[in-house]
């Protein structure tokens, strides 16, 4: 039996891989490779690794599980999760196999439900954007415009109106209360609350919004609002803890609620931090986390000692 089976080859699945590679831990790394930044040209935010592509970061990854012999990475997805006891866990994978794991790690991501609205499929990634943090640098001094008239949309506006002179909320036909009107223009932002039609565009080239009373407004960026859906429902089916978006709910140690099952990447949360944090480092650096406490874990119980992180779980 494998020490841990690992659901998803993302940067939290690859970085927990490598510390239990280290750890010289049995690991199996399962990746569909299906990552949910695949449409963007460019990772940022992770230092030593901005503007790298994430095909290329992701072909890094494995690069680096490659030294570690006790690191197996398969380019299939798992199909089914099975937890027997606490040290016992089965997967699925698509092809029909069957393996085996005393533990079990979740690193299957979130994905982004875009709205409904003609043309945003075309530009996501490119000109359509959901994160000031990923793509608002690359969109300074051009034409922007959010969408929405909800508070974290008029917050994203006044945000964003560090990095342009000419931007816009377009609310979509809902109206907003003075006084947030206010600020809006006090801050330089425009706002337009005509109902959309569409985004027009040149390819993956944003060029301008149309309304549907006619109008339109010659627009380089559009920042938008998803609807987060996990990508795999491995951890409902195991009973895991959940928040209302969607998220997985975990402690500080990467444990959920169900003994023996850990989540790492965007898919979980701790229930002090408010939405789920997209960046790529960060997913990184929870799965160095999932990995350290699953060792840790496994230490305890190869040896009969404490868990050092048994008080603190979910």
């Amino acid at each position: 039996m494998l020490d841990v089976i690992i659901v998803g080859g993302g940067p939290a699945g690859m970085s927990a891989a490598l510390t239990l590679g280290r750890a010289q831990r049995t690991v199996l790394l399962l990746d569909s490779g299906e990552g949910r930044n695949a449409a963007a040209d460019a990772v940022h935010n992770f230092i030593t690794h901005d503007g790298t592509p994430p095909q290329t970061l992701r072909d890094l990854g494995h690069e680096n599980l490659r030294h570690y012999p006790t690191v197996r990475t398969a380019a299939i997805a798992a199909d089914s999760v099975r937890r027997l006891s606490d040290d016992h866990f089965e997967v699925g994978l698509a092809d029909g196999e069957l393996v085996e794991s005393r533990r079990l790690l979740l690193a299957t991501g979130l994905r982004d439900e875009l709205p409904d609205l003609q043309g945003v499929e075309a530009l996501w990634g490119k000109s359509a954007f959901h994160c000031p943090y990923c793509h608002g640098f690359e969109a300074s001094g051009s034409r922007i415009a959010v969408l929405g008239a909800a508070p974290d949309r008029v917050r994203l506006a006044l945000h964003l109106s560090r990095f342009t002179e000419d931007i816009v909320l377009c609310t979509g036909g809902a109206s907003l209360e003075p006084v947030m009107q206010s600020v809006l223009e006090a801050n330089g932002v425009a706002v337009h609350c005509s109902p959309l039609a569409r985004l027009e565009h040149e390819g993956t080239l944003l060029r301008r919004i149309a309304f549907d009373d006619g109008s339109s407004i010659d627009r380089d960026a559009v920042f938008i609002k998803t609807t987060l859906r996990q990508r795999a429902d491995f951890a409902e089916r195991l009973g895991c803890d959940g928040f209302p978006d969607g998220c997985i709910e975990v402690n500080e140690f990467a444990q959920t609620s169900v003994a023996g099952v850990y989540a790492a990447g965007d898919m979980a949360r701790r229930a002090t931090v408010p939405i789920p944090l997209a960046a790529v480092v960060a997913a990184a650096a929870s799965g160095t986390v999932a990995g350290s406490v699953i060792d840790q874990d496994l230490v305890g119980v190869d040896f009969k000692l404490p868990n050092p992180f048994a008080s603190g779980r979910a």
